[in-house]
């Protein structure tokens, strides 16, 4: 701080006026906005379809998850689930030797917290609310959109 030059005094006083620097600009606005932060998770993916898993890893590894796993039925999912103990499980519905929801129930049965997304393919909506029932934290629907796979990722983690 410095004193004014013409030491000018308030009314009533005989102290000078201090006269401050400036300081840096602060926008009234408020600060800037910043980029959405998204969490990132360690990922299962579980589908019969070695093409799907690798368009789900593809999808969730751009965008900054860890595919930790990958399964191709409900058996190989359960069994990875207690090993890896991951973030998120995507789950495909029609799998042989277990299906996806008996997989879920399973799943769940160990870990009530457990957050699964479930994938089907069109037509199988009874299949889609039979799995949300059960306690699926979300559904995305083949043929598979990246955004919608994120989106259902970041919900399962919300």
């Amino acid at each position: 701080m410095h004193w004014a030059r013409d030491r000018r005094r308030p009314r009533g006083t005989d102290r000078p006026v201090p006269v401050f620097p400036a300081g840096p600009r602060r926008d009234p606005a408020g600060p800037p906005e910043t980029k959405e932060v998204h969490t990132m998770a360690r990922v299962l993916v579980t589908d019969d379809a070695a093409f799907m898993r690798m368009m789900i890893r593809n999808i969730l590894t751009q965008h900054g998850h860890e595919v930790v796993g990958e399964a191709e039925n409900g058996v190989d999912a359960v069994q990875q689930y207690a090993a890896l103990g991951p973030d998120v499980c995507t789950m495909d519905i029609t799998m042989p030797l277990k299906d996806g929801i008996e997989a879920l129930k399973e799943i769940l049965l160990s870990d009530p917290a457990a957050r699964v997304v479930m994938c089907s393919a069109l037509g199988q909506e009874t299949k889609v609310i039979e799995s949300i029932r059960a306690g699926a934290r979300d559904f995305v629907v083949k043929p598979f959109q990246g955004d919608r796979v994120l989106s259902a990722i970041e919900k399962a983690l919300g």
